[in-house]
């Protein structure tokens, strides 16, 4: 009489069964999440580093960098305050990617890789292209600019970028008549960037801006900061500077660039719409649920200022809002 094998009811089927290969790929997977838990924990619940360090992380410089910077600062763009020191700038950044504190990423983004390293600008373009971040920057007209940066919790500072405009680089591609927007993408690293490891929010990080906006001569792509390429902390080795818009739509350590034609998902917004529009504009008129904007404090003097309507750069960008 042959044997009959009857399957219990919980049992389940063999080719539902996980394989042995992904099995053994799970366990190295969870290995390497319980070397960083102690990091997450501290960078997504704020039990990192207590302090800034005494001694700002040495910056990488490269044999074009020596050619770039310090750069020629373009009189145009003045400061209505004094800028504010490096070693405050350098060690009060929000890079999510590395933490929630403050202080957290000129501890943890030194381990970003930032060389090589490239930038795909594509989407709605007649060319397409794939640059080395170097021989980009080779081609680039370089300047300093003094720049208000604006956060949306209400401080402020006043920082010397240097880079170029925007629209330098998107004439090198040349858009498309039906792109109306711009979409900036940063890296997705999260054994790296531990902040990524919160798999319920939406990494990578993204941006966006209207192409009006993104080829207005204030928008700016930044490799250097204070007269030397940018550190990891403030998103080396570039990263966006829109100085009339709250500080978290200048997107950092940006690896892709898209045009498209649809106003593109981005992290904050999806995250917390109610309270991060994706506009974005400064503007003292419009409250928020947590930060009054009608004044904002300068990090390192703690001095207040009245919110000026988008930045105080209001010649160069009302016209994009008429």
């Amino acid at each position: 009489m042959p044997h009959i094998h009857l399957k219990k009811a919980w049992s389940m089927s063999e080719n539902l069964a996980t394989p042995e290969s992904v099995y053994l790929r799970r366990r190295e997977f969870l290995k390497g999440t319980a070397l960083t838990t102690a990091a997450t924990v501290g960078a997504l619940y704020g039990c990192g580093p207590s302090s800034p360090p005494n001694v700002l992380p040495e910056v990488e410089w490269s044999e074009l960098g020596k050619s770039i910077y310090p750069a020629k600062r373009n009189p145009n763009y003045e400061l209505d305050r004094p800028m504010t020191p490096e070693k405050i700038a350098s060690t009060y950044n929000n890079f999510y990617e590395f933490g929630a504190d403050k202080i957290d990423p000129v501890h943890y983004a030194q381990k970003l890789k930032i060389r090589p390293w490239a930038l795909d600008v594509g989407g709605l373009v007649n060319k397409p292209k794939t640059f080395d971040m170097d021989d980009l920057l080779k081609t680039m007209p370089f300047e300093e600019r003094l720049y208000r940066l604006r956060c949306v919790e209400a401080w402020a500072m006043a920082v010397p970028w240097t880079g170029f405009p925007l629209k330098e680089l998107l004439k090198q591609v040349e858009p498309k008549p039906e792109a109306t927007h711009v979409r900036f993408e940063t890296f997705y690293t999260p054994f790296t960037a531990q902040g990524q490891l919160a798999f319920w929010e939406p990494w990578p990080y993204v941006e966006g801006l209207t192409l009006k906006e993104a080829m207005n001569e204030l928008t700016f792509l930044a490799s250097g900061i204070y007269g030397h390429p940018l550190p990891k902390q403030h998103g080396a080795p570039i990263r966006l500077v829109v100085p009339w818009k709250y500080g978290f739509k200048s997107i950092k350590s940006i690896v892709k660039i898209d045009l498209v034609n649809y106003r593109p998902a981005t992290f904050w917004n999806t995250l917390q719409g109610l309270e991060y529009d994706f506009t974005a504009n400064v503007d003292p008129r419009i409250p928020h649920p947590r930060w009054p904007q009608i004044r904002e404090k300068m990090i390192g003097t703690g001095n207040i200022h009245p919110t000026l309507l988008y930045n105080g750069y209001e010649k160069f960008v009302a016209n994009l809002y008429l």
